[in-house]
């Protein structure tokens, strides 16, 4: 995720190695399912509290990279695979990066603003079908979605394979793209979307149920063809309300740029505006969601002394802009088998002030909040995590693994 910030000016964004990397999403094409919703598969739980003694660090993983916005691998897989924000994904394999990347997309791909090549996930089913999905932006500043497959050599998908899956207007405004796609414990096809841009939603995107910005959506892609690219999943919570798009899962979102699934719950990191970063909470099966921007930033009113908090789900944890602080960057939940101690920790940085922070969450209430003491790598972009459960760090220029000091 570049560097995701309105509120900075777009020269000094692309001052640094990363440059810009928001993602916001609007549009969008529709269809009705008749899927079910496979059972949530639930992790194991965190163990006893880590120790006070417990040290962690930042080891140098991967270098010289181009804008690299993200780092993921199938269930399982020893390989990771690295996405650079200019349209390119690489192999890192047994700690070398292979000369050829994975999938090459940088025609197609535009970085103007915070746009670019954002995220990527791989299939539940992609052991068989070599099935994955890619989140992008392109020339007119729309967001795309698409599916590709890989190759017979498993180091290399098939550029031809392309099917697009969703592609959203985002008009107007060159940042809050949102970012991020993920696959959830249901099987289903998740996106985060911004709220179009500019400052404060102008447009009424996030709180609007017509629009898709400003939105997690959720789509059935088990199926997709380029007559149906996506089903519309029975449970959708405004799959059968007038004047609403069916694909909306939760809204009152204003620039979700990571999310992540565990233990049937869904952590969201939504990067606030001027005063407030906010992580939310809330079991992964729960739709209909809202998440209050722009009524509130954070857990205050935005821009007034009192709002309307009817209906809204509050954050399990919020921060100001003390320290530096001026972007959430949020991770996973560690469930690697390295530093068993951190098992089910949430982790989470700030795009400026660089920190390593994670908290536990228990009953929706974030405990155990702790900052863990590592060596600044610069503009924290994204996390990644590996075929293991590893996680990563994603700075400027280059990836670091969590690991114990």
């Amino acid at each position: 995720m570049l560097s995701r910030y309105l509120r900075l000016p777009l020269p000094l964004l692309f001052a640094g190695a990363l440059g810009v990397l928001f993602a916001a999403c609007g549009g969008g094409g529709g269809g009705a399912s008749g899927a079910g919703t496979p059972p949530v598969q639930q992790p194991p739980p965190a163990g006893n509290p880590p120790p006070a003694a417990l040290t962690l660090a930042l080891a140098p993983f991967a270098a010289n990279l181009s804008n690299p916005t993200f780092l993921t691998a199938p269930p399982g897989d020893a390989r990771q695979f690295i996405v650079e924000r200019a349209g390119r994904i690489l192999v890192m394999q047994g700690g070398t990066l292979l000369s050829q990347p994975f999938l090459d997309i940088r025609a197609l791909t535009d970085t103007t603003g915070e746009g670019g090549l954002l995220s990527m996930a791989f299939d539940p089913g992609y052991a068989t079908n070599g099935r994955f999905y890619v989140y992008r932006t392109n020339a007119s500043h729309d967001i795309v979605v698409e599916r590709y497959t890989v190759s017979n050599d498993p180091n290399r998908a098939d550029p031809a394979s392309a099917l697009a899956i969703l592609q959203i207007a985002h008009p107007t405004y060159t940042n809050h793209f949102g970012g991020l796609l993920a696959f959830g414990p249901d099987g289903y096809l998740y996106l985060g979307t911004g709220d179009g841009g500019s400052e404060g939603d102008p447009n009424g995107n996030a709180q609007n149920p017509a629009s898709l910005l400003g939105k997690l959506l959720r789509l059935d892609v088990r199926s997709a063809s380029a007559a149906a690219p996506y089903l519309v999943p029975d449970t959708n919570p405004y799959r059968n309300q007038a004047g609403s798009r069916p694909e909306i899962w939760a809204l009152g979102l204003r620039n979700p740029w990571r999310f992540a699934f565990d233990a049937g719950q869904l952590y969201i990191a939504d990067v606030g505006a001027a005063l407030h970063e906010e992580i939310d909470l809330q079991p992964a099966t729960q739709g209909g969601v809202n998440y209050g921007w722009n009524r509130m930033e954070g857990s205050a009113c935005y821009r007034a002394q009192t709002c309307d908090r009817t209906g809204l789900a509050l954050p399990v944890l919020d921060y100001g802009h003390d320290g530096g602080a001026c972007s959430i960057t949020g991770g996973y939940v560690y469930r690697g088998a390295a530093i068993p101690e951190l098992a089910g920790r949430y982790f989470y940085s700030d795009y400026c002030a660089g920190f390593l922070r994670s908290f536990l969450a228990v009953d929706r209430s974030a405990t155990e909040q702790r900052e863990w003491s590592v060596a600044k790598v610069g503009q924290v972009v994204s996390f990644g995590q590996d075929g293991q459960g590893e996680l990563y760090v994603i700075g400027s220029g280059g990836i670091w693994k969590i690991v114990r000091a």
